[in-house]
């Protein structure tokens, strides 16, 4: 695929998972449907990879690497992320995640010392100020009172959390394996590293048998996880973290959209001049040359 179509892929999916989530709320603990998610998503995985007789065989090095991009990628960032928007609107949350573009541009050079292009960091500007335009009527309402500064900490660190992700996966990638083998691996570790959490706090190990559950279970994994994370660490491959981390502004685009069709989302004019920002940051991050 080229990398315009891993990109649409990856936002369009994404944008859609926000719809999805709200099927998965409920009866089940959130910790216990991210590990659900991610350990159905790695058997997909393992099942077509022994369908196909693909090698998913490393060594015990290679494993740690791999557990680690699962505990950040697949684990920490998830359940960090839900205990943040149990104090905050997803709103404030979309637009802490925006700064993983950041992030992934000083991870970057920090550690493959790749310099930022400038396009790269003015097109990363005009996405933030665009997303905190979108979520503009959700941020004028909040405070710090009550466990809504604990949020926003939970957010920041969940983002930073999320981009180091993207930082041991780039590592894994140049070291030569394969995304497909990365995600089944990494996902695993991950599904089982939330599970253990969530025992260890005192959740239920509880599942949903309704048909809204488990259908959103199965597309947050086949579709939401291995297609999605396959096309963006692919993509990330190709272009790398601080570029392809964009996904990150484009997404609540793309996720406002599906509300305004299925949810009757009223839309007001500064969210439009917002929509504007992240389109012309997008053609600054992922455009040519002039």
């Amino acid at each position: 695929m080229s990398n315009l179509n891993l990109y649409l892929v990856s936002i369009g999916i994404w944008g859609s998972t926000w719809l999805a989530i709200k099927f998965q709320l409920g009866v089940v603990p959130p910790a216990v449907s991210v590990a659900w998610r991610f350990g159905l998503a790695a058997l997909i995985l393992m099942g077509y990879a022994r369908f196909r007789r693909l090698s998913l065989r490393f060594d015990a090095r290679t494993h740690l690497w791999l557990a680690l991009q699962g505990l950040l990628l697949f684990g920490a960032n998830y359940v960090l992320t839900y205990m943040a928007e149990l104090n905050l609107s997803s709103g404030l949350v979309a637009v802490i995640f925006s700064l993983m573009m950041f992030f992934n541009i000083a991870g970057m050079r920090l550690l493959f010392h790749s310099p930022p292009r400038g396009r790269s960091v003015l097109g990363a500007l005009l996405g933030i100020a665009g997303v905190t335009l979108l979520f503009w009527p959700d941020l004028s309402r909040f405070s710090v009172a009550g466990t809504a500064l604990q949020g926003l900490i939970w957010a920041l660190v969940a983002t930073l959390i999320a981009s180091l992700g993207n930082m041991t996966a780039t590592r894994n990638q140049r070291a030569g394996l394969p995304v497909f083998a990365q995600n089944a691996w990494a996902m695993l570790y991950g599904a089982l590293l939330v599970l253990g959490y969530a025992l260890l706090t005192g959740e239920r190990l509880a599942f949903e048998t309704t048909f809204a559950y488990v259908c959103s279970l199965l597309y947050l994994a086949l579709f939401g996880s291995v297609l999605a994370f396959g096309a963006y660490l692919t993509l990330l491959g190709r272009i790398g973290a601080g570029r392809a981390g964009y996904t990150a502004v484009a997404i609540p685009v793309v996720a406002l959209t599906l509300s305004t069709i299925f949810e009757g989302l009223q839309w007001q004019g500064i969210m439009g001049v917002g929509v504007l920002l992240c389109l012309a940051g997008n053609l600054l991050v992922l455009g040519g040359r002039a």
